[in-house]
């Protein structure tokens, strides 16, 4: 043997194994980082299964991970197997094989490999002098092991108190290796540290050198970031506060009734929304197995049954993820039938002036050409001139597409006139689901005459809704609609024409627990009698507003159904008094304001649903009356027409 090799240890298999297994009870977190040192010297990566070793409770030898195969692992990616074999023999304590290696074989690659780990070792054992012995006498020119090791001298000065020696080596950790901020954070914010303490800059530490790798043609050259809330807030306390003062801006349900007309704000119970953090369901993959899937299978089938049963048809796709979305597929389901029965050419549609905007829209989207009827002076679709725009396109027409109540809060008495026109020339009646929170349990689409409509289930079944989402639009059809409803790759429905309209077979399936437990806790009488109390509710608002201002539209009884619409437009020829500013004047009341100008111009929609109690209602009428009054003062001259309440609003204050 020479001076320069290292020394060979032979010994048998089962003793160096006995050996092994002693000391792999007592280091074996210090094994596993020295090794994983020893990788990053050589470049080398050892697999996963090599380092996880059976718990050191199993005593078996043929229990414990197998040290051969750790050798020859190591030995592929260059280390030295004597070297290994003495950091696992190496008694109790530090290894004494390693230090006399780094004594003896001072020089060589496996001296310079031992000062590393008998550096870590005494760190390890907090033996901080002889940690810095054998970590100062290591080098090498891998960046990232001069990090660990600088870090670790660092370590080892801070915890004998010389502070300056540990700014010095943390220092050194971030310096050769700039490049890589995962390694030298840590370094960088214990030098940062100690700078603070021994009263040094630490600005020579700043890794942002990164920069400089960048071409000239895109560096960026102009300001940003200047804003003050972009450098005001730098631990975890004042951005909490900073969050909190924002969302104390908010306007939200846990504030006050949001009466926006055909949304349906209603409560969103905790009882139906605690399901959706739990992980059986949230963590579910849309294309997972269906033999993974049965639980959340029979509740889709329960939730399709149960809306199916209350629209009155004969089934339900929930795939549609909005409720434009369930009005493209509704479309679609009426086109593919159209062309089961040869009727390709039948691409007309017929909508109402007073429809939602979507209505249209989708249409167009489906390939259809859109025919627009009128409305009378009540805001009732005019039957006559419906009638002679479906006899003239009465080959051509495949649907209608009708919101009832109607956009107006009008429950139409023409609606089964209407449908049954459509279908004596071949068409099918679409029913606009928006408003189904009048209808729930007191009539339905099938009751009425329609083919296929769609649900909000983010509205008339409690799932939260606004800012984007996420949402749920389900179509149900009739029985001779049902094989054209969505398919998807991922479902056994060979007898679907329609491609699908949704990505995931389900669409937001995890949100469906929602809507079925809001239809599961209320029962049939249950979501019968929230129908019942949203239409009174409605009702009595109006009853009360109606002294002071215009209700737009009502029935032949001179009743709402789950909304009304507050005509505002005499004020503005009156008192210069818009819809813009009443709905501001609100937020001085703390309301939200009603939906603005939708469907009519200069007009608020109000729609209170079932979640709101007689209290808050009063409070909103409240709220509105003492706005008619400071509109009257205008009107008699007492407020200036310019500067007054209304225009200015809404009044901010200091906090």
């Amino acid at each position: 043997m020479t001076d320069k090799q290292a020394p060979v240890i032979v010994e048998e298999k089962n003793e160096i194994l006995d050996k092994a297994v002693g000391f792999w009870a007592k280091y074996s977190k210090l094994i596993i980082y020295i090794g994983a040192a020893f990788i990053l010297l050589t470049g080398g990566f050892i697999s996963y299964k090599y380092l996880v070793l059976i718990p050191k409770e199993e005593k078996s030898a043929d229990a414990i991970f197998p040290a051969e195969h750790l050798f020859d692992k190591m030995t592929q990616t260059g280390f030295n197997k004597d070297t290994i074999n003495l950091v696992l023999n190496g008694g109790n304590g530090i290894p004494t094989g390693v230090v006399k290696i780094a004594a003896n074989y001072s020089g060589t690659d496996a001296g310079n490999r031992a000062n590393f780990i008998a550096g870590a070792c005494y760190l390890h054992n907090k033996e901080f002098e002889k940690a810095i012995k054998y970590l100062s006498a290591f080098s090498t020119t891998a960046t990232q092991i001069q990090t660990v090791a600088y870090s670790m001298l660092g370590d080892a000065y801070a915890e004998l108190n010389k502070n300056e020696e540990a700014f010095a080596n943390y220092k050194k950790a971030t310096d050769v290796n700039k490049k890589d901020e995962f390694m030298t954070s840590e370094a960088l914010y214990k030098a940062a540290s100690f700078a603070e303490a021994i009263g040094k800059s630490t600005t020579p530490i700043s890794i942002d050198e990164k920069a400089d790798e960048y071409p000239a043609a895109i560096k960026r050259t102009s300001t940003f970031l200047l804003h003050p809330v972009f450098n005001s807030y730098h631990s975890e306390s004042q951005m909490m506060r900073y969050i909190k003062f924002l969302e104390n801006k908010d306007l939200s349900l846990n504030t006050s009734m949001i009466s926006l007309g055909s949304c349906t704000m209603k409560l969103n119970a905790a009882t139906e929304l605690i399901p959706v953090s739990w992980p059986e369901f949230s963590k579910l993959h849309p294309f997972a197995p269906t033999d993974q899937t049965i639980g959340f299978q029979q509740l889709i089938k329960e939730l399709e049954n149960y809306l199916s049963a209350i629209t009155g048809f004969a089934g339900t796709s929930l795939q549609p993820n909005s409720g434009a979305q369930g009005e493209y597929a509704g479309l679609l389901t009426i086109r593919a039938y159209h062309a089961s029965r040869g009727d390709h050419h039948r691409n007309v549609v017929l909508i109402p002036i007073s429809a939602h905007g979507t209505n249209p829209a989708s249409a167009v989207m489906a390939g259809m050409k859109v025919i627009v009827t009128k409305c009378d002076e009540a805001g009732n679709i005019d039957v006559t001139d419906l009638k002679e725009k479906a006899a003239e396109h009465k080959n051509e027409l495949s649907a209608l597409m009708v919101t009832y109540p109607s956009t107006h809060g009008v429950f139409e008495e023409s609606i089964k006139e209407i449908c049954d026109t459509i279908h004596q020339y071949g068409g099918q009646v679409y029913m606009d689901g928006a408003n189904m929170n009048a209808q729930v349990g007191l009539t339905s689409p099938g009751m009425i005459g329609a083919d296929v409509c769609h649900l909000n289930l983010h509205k008339t079944f409690a799932i939260p809704h606004g800012g984007g989402g996420p949402g749920v639009g389900p179509i149900c059809v009739a029985k001779q609609l049902v094989p054209f409803l969505p398919g998807h790759v991922n479902l056994e429905n060979s007898t679907t024409q329609t491609h699908a309209v949704s990505a995931a077979p389900y669409g937001s399936a995890s949100i469906l627990l929602i809507s079925y437990a809001y239809i599961k806790m209320l029962g049939a009488k249950g979501i019968r009698n929230a129908t019942e109390i949203a239409i009174l509710n409605a009702n009595y608002m109006k009853a009360r507003l109606e002294k002071h201002y215009k209700i737009l539209y009502t029935g032949k009884n001179g009743t709402a159904a789950h909304e009304f619409i507050v005509d505002l437009r005499p004020f503005k020829i009156s008192a210069g008094v818009e819809a813009e500013d009443v709905a501001k004047r609100l937020m001085d009341y703390g309301f939200h304001a009603p939906t603005l100008s939708f469907p009519v111009a200069g007009t608020l929609m109000i729609e209170p649903t079932e979640s709101e109690d007689k209290a808050e209602l009063d409070r909103f009428c409240d709220a509105l009356i003492g706005i008619f009054n400071e509109i009257k003062a205008i009107e008699l001259g007492t407020a200036d027409k310019k500067e007054n309440v209304l225009k200015n609003a809404p009044h901010t204050q200091e906090v």
